[in-house]
């Protein structure tokens, strides 16, 4: 560890306080779903328009599968006027998923449906809709059932309100020649919801991925559907190596091997969890500064990869 977790007490950094985990919430949904299609109660085939009938105009030609692994077109609604004008106005109000998606719901398609991809937070919006809808039970109790209970994650919850459990890592904005500003709770995570409302610890991530590579959620011959790459897919931010999608899940293919995972990305956060193709291997990273760019990217990326190599030679 390096740096401090909270500037003001000076605490460090440790693997059992909380902190945001952005983007890593999306393989969480897809852990529901992917449980859902084992059971047979969803199809990776099945559209928007089956389930949620309406509630995007080209429902029909969306599909699961495309929603997963962010090739299905739909406008990403962090992109939208209404999420700046949210985030101008009242950060700190409560939002829905019906709500976020209305941003964009008048706006076209980026593309034909399965035809490329792109990195999209309204995927996982619609998912965790389509979840709810299939089963009649409310996203965040899917999660307790599917995910948290089974696997003991006891520190990580999808919070409705700004506030994190205490204790945890606070978030940070850095701008040159000015004071570290506390983002931790200047948002309402409410609007992230499916697709990065989660807050978590470094230890219960690592055993979350550990079980979702692992095959402890849903079923291995599923896990080989999961596991079909696209070309070009890159996670956001991107990860150690050559990044490929699967279904909510990324390949990063490094100098030193091969590991799966996810990055995340929440004001103040950044984070990588990734694990070997058996789960039995576990690495994540966390910082609590804005997503890097340029050549503090490259560093965090070289730094990343590095302690893939660590975990690697270490099996």
């Amino acid at each position: 560890g390096s740096g401090v977790a909270d500037l003001g007490s000076g605490r460090r950094m440790r693997p059992g306080l909380n902190y945001r985990v952005g983007s890593l919430t999306k393989p969480f949904v897809a852990t529901v779903v992917l449980q859902l299609v084992a059971e047979g109660r969803l199809s990776l085939s099945d559209t928007v328009g089956r389930w949620l009938p309406g509630i995007l105009p080209y429902g029909d030609q969306v599909t699961v599968r495309q929603l997963l692994n962010h090739t299905s077109g739909v406008p990403d609604y962090t992109e939208s006027d209404g999420f700046r004008m949210q985030i101008e106005t009242d950060p700190k109000g409560h939002l829905s998923p019906a709500t976020v998606l209305s941003w964009v719901e008048k706006d076209p398609l980026v593309f034909t449906p399965g035809s490329r991809y792109q990195y999209s937070n309204s995927d996982n919006i619609v998912v965790g809709l389509m979840a709810e809808r299939v089963t009649g039970r409310p996203y965040g109790r899917l999660l307790r059932e599917i995910v948290f209970k089974p696997l003991g994650l006891r520190r990580t919850s999808l919070p409705t309100k700004p506030p994190l459990p205490r204790p945890f890592i606070h978030g940070y904005m850095v701008q040159p020649g000015s004071a570290p500003e506390d983002v931790s709770t200047f948002l309402n995570p409410s609007g992230a919801w499916a697709s990065g409302g989660i807050v978590s610890t470094p230890k219960d991530l690592g055993t979350f991925i550990r079980g979702y590579l692992g095959a402890r959620l849903f079923p291995a011959s599923l896990q080989r559907r999961q596991l079909r790459f696209v070309a070009g897919g890159e996670s956001s931010p991107p990860g150690p190596g050559r990044n490929s999608a699967g279904l909510a899940v990324f390949r990063y293919r490094t100098r030193c091997g091969t590991v799966y995972g996810h990055t995340g990305n929440f004001p103040g956060y950044v984070q990588f969890a990734a694990a070997t193709r058996d789960g039995s291997r576990a690495v994540t990273t966390s910082l609590n500064i804005p997503a890097p760019t340029g050549a503090l990217l490259a560093r965090l990326r070289a730094m990343q990869e590095t302690a893939v190599c660590l975990l690697l030679r270490s099996k």
